[in-house]
Parts: C-alpha cells; sequence; structure tokens
C-alpha cells in the first residue's frame, strides 16, 4: 500500500492541526510482490533506457562509467566455488564478489540496451553459482559476506527474473540455504556477542539481505522481518540505534561517526538500499522516524564535506560480557573519501519528495558520475555498494515538468493518451473523461509550485475526489488545492508525461474504460500506457 494521507488528516491540517501521515505497516505491503521490485522497477528501466536513448545528461555520463567498468563485458566468465570463504584462512571472497558484480553489471545492460549477449551473460553467470554454491565460511566476517553479496546477488538475480534459461528456482534455493540463515542467525544471536558489538554495518547488510531475499522468493513474512528489524530490532542497525542523536540543522549523528567515514557512508548506503527496495513495494521506510535516514545523510554528507559537525559522546558495549566503550570526538579516519551511495539519497529526498538536502546534493554533485565495483579501490570496500547511482537513480524533481520540460508554465496544452492518439483529457460535466482533448492552462500547483494545476475553458481545475478525476471550481480549502496539485514524471519516452497526485503519491492519473481515475501505480507495460499522455499545443 502507498503511502497516503487521508482526507479526515487532510481536512484537520487546513484547519491547523499538525498530523502527521500515518505509515503503512509492513503487513500493509503487498502481499503479491511486485517485480522487478527490489533497488529497481521496470518504469526505473523506461525512465533510464529513454534518457540513455535520447543522449541526455546525466544519464550518458552515467551510462558510459557502467560500459567502461571491466565487470560489464558480455565475455566476463564465472568462476563458481563449492564455499565461500571470508575471514581467517582460506579467504577466496574476491573470486565471489566480482561475479556477483558482473551478474549485476551485464543485467543492468541487457535492461537498459536490450542486447542478448550481456543478458545472456548475466544468466550464465547466476546459474554456475547457483550451481555451485553451498556454503559459505570464515570468521565473523562470513555473516558480512552473507549480508553484503546476498543482497547484491538477489538484486542481479531480479534483474534476469524471466530470462528465457535462468534458472529462478535454483537460484531461490540458494539464496534461502545459504544466505539467509547465516543473516538471520547473525541478528538473532550476533555472533554470541554484546547485542551492541557489532557496528550498525554488520546489522545493515545483514537486514538488507533478508528483504531482498524475501522480495526475490516472494517471502512476505522475510520481508516482514526485515521491515521489523528496522523499526524495532536491538542491534545497532535499528533506524533508532544507527541514528541514536539529532542535532539541530537537520542532522543525525551516525552509530560509526567516532570510527571511520568510509563506515559511514557504507552504512547510510544500505539504509537507503533498505528503504529503497521497500518504498519499489509501496512501503515508506525513508521518511520514517521524520526522515531520519536523511538527517543521518545531511550529517555525514557535512562532515565528509570539509564543515564541522556537533557531536554527542557515544557509549556501548562490547565483547561478550558487553564490556563498557565510548567515543568522545567524530573520527577524521577516512573523511573525504568518495563512495557509490549519494544519488540514491538525494534523488528521494530532494527529487520525489522536493525537500531540501544541500549537503547531501552537494556530494551527490561531487561523486557524479557514480561508478560501481572496482571504481573506488581493489579491495572489498570498493565492492560494498552495486553503485551507478548517476544512471540509476537520477530522476526529475518533483514538479519540474519530468521529462525535459514539457509542461511549461502559462502554456495551454492538450493531453493526449499515448494509446489512444486521436483522444486526450476532456470534460463530460464535471467529470473527466478520455475524449476530444480540451486546452488546458498548465499553472504552478495550487498546494506545491514544484507541482502543477490544469484549468480548462470555463475556469475549473482538474482535480481528483474519492479517485475520479474531475473538473471543479477552486472552492479555496486546503484540500481542494491539494487535490487539484499534481507531479509531473517522465512518460518513458521523449515528449510524454505522468501526473502524479500530491497528497497520494504513487498514484497516477490513468483512464480505464475512457473514464479518469487517480491508481496507484502498476508495473505493468498497460498501467504505463493508460497513465501516460503526450503534451500538445492546442
Amino acid at each position: 500500500m502507498v503511502l497516503q494521507t487521508s482526507r479526515r488528516s487532510l481536512l484537520k491540517a487546513a484547519a491547523g492541526v499538525a498530523v502527521l501521515p500515518a505509515l503503512p505497516s509492513a503487513a500493509q505491503a503487498s502481499a503479491s510482490f511486485k517485480h522487478p521490485g527490489l533497488l529497481h522497477t521496470q518504469a526505473d528501466f523506461d525512465r533510464i533506457a529513454a534518457g540513455v536513448q535520447a543522449g541526455a545528461q546525466p544519464y550518458k555520463a552515467g551510462w558510459e562509467k557502467l560500459v567502461a567498468n571491466g565487470r560489464s563485458r558480455s565475455t566476463w566468465k564465472a568462476r563458481p566455488l563449492e564455499t565461500v570463504v571470508r575471514g581467517g584462512t582460506g579467504q577466496n571472497y574476491v573470486q565471489f564478489y566480482s561475479d556477483v558484480h558482473a551478474a549485476y553489471q551485464n543485467a543492468l545492460r541487457w535492461k537498459i540496451s536490450g542486447e542478448k549477449a550481456h543478458g545472456d551473460a548475466a544468466r550464465d553467470i547466476l546459474n554456475a553459482w547457483s550451481g555451485t554454491l553451498k556454503a559459505i565460511n570464515g570468521n565473523a566476517d562470513r555473516f558480512l559476506a552473507a549480508g553484503i553479496y546476498g543482497y547484491q546477488f538477489a538484486n542481479a538475480a531480479e534483474l534476469m527474473r524471466g530470462y528465457p534459461g535462468f534458472n529462478v528456482e535454483r537460484f531461490q534455493k540458494m539464496l534461502l540455504t545459504v544466505f539467509y540463515p547465516l543473516s538471520d542467525d547473525f541478528l538473532v544471536r550476533h555472533n554470541g556477542a554484546c547485542i551492541t558489538n557489532y557496528w550498525a554495518n554488520w546489522d545493515l547488510c545483514n537486514m538488507a539481505a533478508i528483504m531482498a531475499i524475501g522480495l526475490f522468493c516472494d517471502d512476505q513474512a522475510k520481508f516482514d522481518r526485515a521491515v521489523d528489524y528496522f523499526k524495532n530490532g536491538k542491534g545497532n542497525g535499528s533506524i533508532m540505534n544507527a541514528v541514536p542523536f539529532l542535532h539541530p540543522g537537520g542532522l543525525g549523528q551516525f552509530q560509526e561517526s567516532g570510527r571511520d567515514q568510509g563506515h559511514t557512508m557504507m552504512g547510510v548506503g544500505l539504509l537507503g538500499t533498505i528503504a529503497e527496495m521497500a518504498w519499489n513495494q509501496g512501503l515508506d521506510l525513508y521518511g520514517y522516524a521524520d526522515n531520519r535516514i536523511m538527517k543521518a545523510a545531511e550529517y555525514i554528507a557535512k562532515y565528509n564535506l570539509g564543515q564541522d559537525v556537533p557531536f554527542t559522546t557515544y557509549k556501548w558495549g562490547t565483547g561478550t560480557k558487553c564490556a563498557p566503550r565510548e567515543q568522545t570526538v567524530v573520527s577524521n579516519i577516512a573523511r573525504g573519501q568518495d563512495r557509490p551511495v549519494w544519488e540514491l539519497l538525494y534523488n528521494h529526498y530532494a527529487n520525489r519528495r522536493g525537500l531540501a538536502v544541500p549537503h547531501t546534493k552537494a556530494y551527490a554533485e561531487r561523486v557524479r558520475a557514480e561508478g560501481g565495483g572496482g571504481n573506488y579501490g581493489p579491495n572489498s570496500g570498493g565492492f560494498d555498494q552495486l553503485g551507478f547511482g548517476t544512471l540509476l537513480f537520477t530522476r526529475a524533481a518533483a514538479g519540474s515538468g519530468g521529462a525535459g520540460g514539457l509542461l511549461p508554465t502559462g502554456a495551454t496544452r492538450t493531453l493526449q493518451a499515448i494509446n489512444f492518439p486521436s483522444e486526450g483529457i476532456a470534460a463530460s460535466g464535471a467529470l473527466a473523461v478520455l475524449g476530444e482533448a480540451a486546452p488546458l492552462r498548465i499553472v504552478p500547483g495550487l498546494a506545491d509550485p514544484k507541482g502543477y494545476s490544469f484549468i480548462d475553458g470555463d475556469g475549473r481545475y482538474l482535480r481528483h475526489e474519492d479517485y475520479r478525476l474531475r473538473f471543479d471550481t477552486d472552492d479555496g480549502t486546503a484540500l481542494f488545492k491539494r487535490d487539484a496539485t499534481f507531479h509531473a514524471r517522465p512518460g518513458g519516452a521523449t515528449g510524454r508525461v505522468r501526473l502524479e497526485s500530491l497528497n497520494y503519491p504513487g498514484r497516477f492519473l490513468r483512464h480505464r474504460r475512457r473514464q479518469l481515475w487517480l491508481d496507484k501505480a502498476q508495473d505493468t507495460a498497460a498501467f504505463r500506457a493508460d497513465s501516460t499522455f503526450k503534451p500538445a499545443a492546442s
């Protein structure tokens, strides 16, 4: 279920009563998961492919970064192992994570360009490992391997779901029998140590793995488990422990800020990964606890950009007996390093939600165009993120006109249905229908100047009421203004646009049986066609 604000809440807001929209519970997330629906959806790939094909920036630079990476070559050959070892004697995990990233990057190239050679390469890597891998071993670091590479491998496999020859059932079995037990055991027992012994990243990567495995395997209980731990877990990865202190200026101190800066970036990247996977299933963890992830990103970005940040003494317990330790200053170790975590966070908070994140924005601009595995060092830290966020997460700013300023404020346009090109948005009495398209004047959104409102020739506004689109005269209420405000989103090809409701994020204006409704987004070709319009001069 998509985050929504009830009409009653909006009426309270109009009356001056502060109302925070209720977050959907994990149980309200779709019991039948959307696919693809981990870090990326089909709507994402429609947007990305359109940008790449048009040579638009920064998609072009992001695509070139992906293509230039050696693990993106279709000639990559898997080197599967029966036992992966991370930590201690016999380490061989470098061989594993190289193949994980090669599978993901070739899958991306296939999804975006349609080149079969890359689809075949990704499929063959995934099949080779699911047919060989039996165990992950090593010292405590084996839990890191299960968590980091578990969520990454599941994301690669999700992109290949349905690809000819990909053995999805065998891959699911591998995730459930090799990766999940380790990740689950870590969150339950923490390797027999004090609950706070391990840094936030250890919890976070295993939470990400459990969520990704649950989604890929259509296992609601596992998805719910990850969400519950995010909100209520006792370890350092749950959101209130991962960001234990808030400071003025919208800054949230991260649990590892006194340790070093490389791990703070890894941590906020994992928080974004978890939130994005949940978001793609209709659950908003980005906004949980008053945008706590955003505040952590701003704190980490500000300090690593060379500015001062406040620091509250952090105390925790270590070992098996919770021996007390404390940190009194923010660490300058690895300060100012680059990791490909910023585009995901920036594009959600600034462009999806329209929030001010100046430090996150500055870091995203500094790292742009983000690379991926191997672009940030040859060791394991350079493979902690899947990366390529500039290519994958760039999106138009809320209300910016979506695909390249297609909705010029002050202009009059008709909005033509792409699958009924002779018809468009029209009025039948007070109801909005599909018919001979009516000229609509485009003005800044009544409730948000970053959005848009549409006025017909009789001075009525296009608005929704009980999810039905209609044309009504502005009655001056806050509710009406929100109902009549839409954010423009890219329509998957040049010159096309989709209209998302301001007060029901995730619901788009679409036609069905020539009536116009506000419906929850679906990753289907039919829904995308029914909800995409082409602005045309009237």
